[in-house]
């Protein structure tokens, strides 16, 4: 057993006194470089960069997926030339974001969308959360707008729509060719201008009828595709119902076949008003005989242009008529039409539709002043036997028949198709 060395006596004074630590030992040369002191510094400062990284990618992946406040889907539109602050004014104020314009700006930037936002109007879906309402803003896929232009209207109607359509911008420098426009379903974007959507309609008229002129029946008498727009034309003035389309061209490529006026009151009208497309009233005796390019009672064959334009099945009716030999066709007072070879037997039929025009006229006896209150707003003019005048494609307007009797006085008016009844003899037996 080691023995302790002897402690050395210490005075009391020595004794109260705190005993001395040693001090800590020197840092060495290079814990002391420079280099190492910056090292150092630098990598506490990536350290901190890097939690404030994840906590900031954290709460920016909230931010930007969080469902947002719109409770509803809403169209809301980005005007050209907004800034990336104006957009977030825009959002907010229509309820789609709900956060600070800069936490907006600065998700813009983080995700790489700064020169991608295009202005336009936008379907924000519900709760859309704001990395959506960014990403429909880059893709730029606007709301378009469907509009339908029917069968059968001239291209200054048509013209017409489109400038009372607020959605388009511009205007139409000039009015179409007649028949150079397809009336179809069409969606555009809010301030697509009024030229290119002329110009959409045009190609596709173009594009469709190719097609067609393609699939024609190689018989019909009809020797270009500007002639077969110009038959259809007429043929889908002279009616609206689908099964009735292909028959209706199968009497009028007949009567061109035989060398037959085609007789058809859409084609007086056109002479008369051109693009307006409607009449207001019933054609007049006079004009019927009166000489004109597209009077078919009085020219032979086709007129110079088409009288409209017509669609697609019309196209096709024309192109592919129904295989019959029919040369005439009259209203069966149920909307639609008889068909016939013969004209003895166009004039039973028209004697049929007579005599129950005459017996709903018996049937029906309204008060006085009740016929002389005007017609309801918006409804087209009638003609005297109550039916709409031409260009509404009534459903009594005259077919296609023989010439027509003998002119009355000039300013008589002529009868409104085979609808009406009178006792006297028809204008154009039909």
């Amino acid at each position: 057993m080691s023995e302790r060395p002897p402690i050395s006596p210490r005075s009391p004074r020595a004794a109260l006194e705190p005993e001395q630590v040693p001090p800590p030992p020197r840092r060495s040369e290079r814990a002391r470089n420079p280099l190492v002191v910056i090292g150092n510094a630098i990598f506490t400062i990536l350290i901190l960069l890097m939690i404030g990284a994840g906590v900031s990618y954290y709460y920016g992946k909230q931010i930007l997926e969080s469902a947002g406040p719109l409770r509803e889907d809403r169209i809301v539109n980005i005007p050209a030339r907004a800034g990336k602050r104006d957009i977030s004014d825009v959002l907010q104020k229509e309820g789609v974001i709900n956060v600070n314009p800069w936490i907006f700006i600065g998700s813009v930037y983080a995700l790489k969308a700064s020169s991608d936002l295009k202005p336009g109007e936008y379907l924000f879906q519900k709760h859309a959360s704001l990395r959506d309402v960014i990403g429909t803003i880059v893709e730029g896929k606007v709301v378009q707008h469907a509009i339908t232009i029917p069968e059968g209207l001239t291209s200054e109607q048509i013209v017409a729509r489109l400038s009372e359509n607020d959605i388009f911008s511009g205007s139409v420098r000039e009015i179409p060719r007649e028949g150079t426009l397809l009336p179809e379903t069409y969606k555009f974007p809010r301030g697509t201008t009024r030229e290119q959507v002329i110009q959409r309609m045009q190609q596709t008229q173009k594009r469709v009828l190719a097609e067609i002129w393609e699939r024609r029946n190689p018989d019909i008498p009809v020797k270009s595709p500007e002639a077969l727009v110009t038959l259809a034309s007429i043929v889908e003035k002279e009616t609206g119902r689908a099964d009735e389309r292909s028959r209706v061209a199968a009497v009028f490529t007949n009567r061109i076949r035989q060398k037959i006026k085609l007789q058809s009151d859409p084609t007086i009208i056109y002479g008369l008003v051109g693009g307006k497309g409607t009449l207001g009233r019933p054609i007049k005796r006079s004009e019927i005989t009166a000489p004109s390019p597209y009077n078919t009672y009085v020219i032979e064959g086709l007129p110079p242009g088409p009288i409209s334009n017509p669609g697609r099945a019309s196209l096709e009716a024309t192109a592919n008529p129904a295989r019959t030999r029919d040369l005439f066709f009259v209203a069966d007072g149920t909307g639609g039409h008889t068909f016939t070879e013969t004209y003895d037997a166009h004039q039973k039929n028209v004697a049929k539709l007579r005599a129950m025009e005459k017996q709903i006229q018996n049937d029906t006896v309204e008060p006085a002043e009740e016929a002389q209150q005007p017609a309801a707003a918006g409804a087209p003019p009638a003609a005297a036997d109550g039916s709409p005048t031409a260009g509404t494609r009534p459903p009594a307007a005259k077919r296609p028949a023989r010439p027509p009797a003998p002119a009355a006085p000039a300013q008589a008016p002529a009868r409104q198709g085979a609808a009406q009844s009178t006792g006297t003899p028809p204008v154009v037996q039909r």
